[in-house]
């Protein structure tokens, strides 16, 4: 109830799908990055509103990116990809069965009106599975 709450928050602030996981993620770690949440705007409505891949699978994938992604000169953790493909697979089980698709523009069937009664659940489901990949993968304590 908690993380909804959350997740109601970052949204009456005007936050989309992909910046509303990247920032709870954030928020998970205690970090605060404007920057990072400004660029993943960009994911939103499908990318860049285009309809295509859904905000909250993209997101989803950067919000296990900020937790096992890696920087110049780093060694990449193959765990990173592996649980990327996780999101993907389970999304296109999850979403894509339901919807036909993992597109926004199959999810919201073609109108954005469609976003309020659709996006929040997938988004908050993309969450939990995120954090349950990590956790599983060692990158965060599990939950009880």
């Amino acid at each position: 109830m908690e993380e909804l709450m959350r997740m109601i928050e970052l949204q009456r602030q005007g936050l989309y799908c992909s910046q509303i996981l990247v920032s709870m993620g954030l928020q998970d770690q205690d970090k605060d990055n404007p920057d990072l949440v400004r660029a993943v705007q960009a994911l939103a409505g499908g990318i860049g509103f285009s309809q295509d891949t859904c905000g909250a699978l993209t997101g989803g994938a950067c919000l296990l990116g900020l937790y096992a992604g890696t920087g110049p000169r780093e060694v990449d953790d193959p765990r990173l990809i592996q649980m990327v493909q996780a999101l993907v697979d389970w999304f296109r089980e999850e979403v894509g069965q339901q919807y036909g698709d993992t597109t926004c523009k199959a999810i919201v069937e073609g109108n954005f009106n469609n976003a309020p009664s659709r996006c929040p659940g997938i988004v908050a489901k993309t969450y939990q599975k995120a954090r349950e990949l990590l956790a599983e993968n060692g990158f965060m304590e599990p939950e009880l």
